[in-house]
């Protein structure tokens, strides 16, 4: 079991291209590690325009069990909270006051699973993959609007429903060709540690089950659509007491969501006060109202991140992009 996680770096409400510098701090930090286990991204055509810098990432290596996962996790993010200096770290699946589907952060969970048990696997996954992204939901804002439990999950471009070929790069659920995993890309980030232990919990108590269940597209593009937008419905309630034998999930962690938690946040306190309590969240584990602070993003950071983080990895995000589409 693997993770990749994804977030912002804002100052203070929007990423910049500072977001690459901080990356060479981290990777000068530890180039072993993070030249292959992080990455950055933009946003791509018209939302490029509102805002050109997007999520940075940062993955674990293989760890045989959730709790090993979340060891190796939280000392990644120690490791990137140092090396980032005022700037918030925002673990949310999309920013609040922009409405841009190519500029979402997630949270994908890698499974190496025996080859003759792959499709099972995959099928059981898919059948209970709506009530775990409604687990994670974490972006309920777009274009400073509300929107629900997910615009990530509802909008962005590289995610979906799933399709007859799982092997198709861009939707919830995959067989990843260059890992040779199977590969949940539909979860938002999650700051909390005891959700995200949960949602672990969940993928390996699913991927342990005895039997099969049947794999309907029709079906689950019908509930991610209702995780997304309506949250806890009776069908993912019924869900829920399915899943239930196998693993005690708490029920409330589906009643109230995380997206219910940060949209109160911004509703009582505005969007840059939320981030500025996610981002303790994210280095301490403690959702609270802190200080704002002074920020102003630099463009000679931008420079010296293109060149000390971008170009020095453009080989390996070169043979990275071409072995997951071949």
């Amino acid at each position: 079991m693997g993770l990749e996680e994804e977030l912002f770096i804002t100052e203070p409400t929007r990423p910049h291209l500072s977001s690459l510098y901080y990356m060479s701090r981290l990777l000068l930090r530890n180039p072993r590690h993070y030249y292959r286990y992080s990455a950055t991204n933009f946003a791509r055509g018209v939302d490029a325009r509102e805002c050109l810098m997007s999520t940075v990432e940062i993955a674990t290596t293989p760890q045989p069990t959730p709790d090993a996962l979340l060891l190796e996790l939280r000392q990644r993010r120690l490791e990137l909270a140092s090396a980032v200096d005022s700037a918030y770290l925002v673990p949310v699946g999309h920013l609040f006051d922009v409405e841009s589907p190519t500029n979402t952060g997630g949270l994908h969970i890698h499974l190496a699973v025996p080859d003759g048990q792959r499709e099972r696997i995959y099928a059981n996954l898919a059948y209970f993959l709506p009530l775990l992204i409604l687990l994670s939901a974490s972006s309920p804002y777009a274009g400073g609007r509300y929107f629900g439990q997910s615009y990530r999950v509802a909008h962005s471009f590289a995610i979906g429903p799933l399709r007859e070929d799982p092997t198709y790069r861009f939707q919830d659920l995959i067989f990843a060709r260059r890992l040779g995993t199977i590969e949940i890309r539909a979860f938002d980030p999650i700051w909390d540690r005891e959700r995200l232990r949960w949602l672990l919990l969940c993928v390996q108590a699913i991927a342990n089950l005895p039997d099969s269940y049947p794999l309907d597209l029709e079906r689950y593009a019908v509930l991610r659509e209702q995780a997304a937008h309506e949250g806890y419905t009776p069908a993912l309630q019924r869900l829920y007491r399915e899943l239930r034998p196998w693993i005690v999930l708490p029920e409330q962690l589906l009643q109230r969501t995380a997206s219910d938690e940060i949209a109160e946040w911004v509703a009582r306190e505005g969007i840059e006060a939320t981030y500025a309590a996610l981002d303790h969240a994210y280095r301490t584990g403690e959702l609270r109202r802190v200080s704002l602070r002074p920020m102003k993003p630099s463009l000679w950071r931008g420079v010296m991140g293109f060149a000390g983080y971008y170009l020095l990895r453009l080989p390996y995000i070169a043979y990275k992009a071409w072995r997951e589409w071949h």
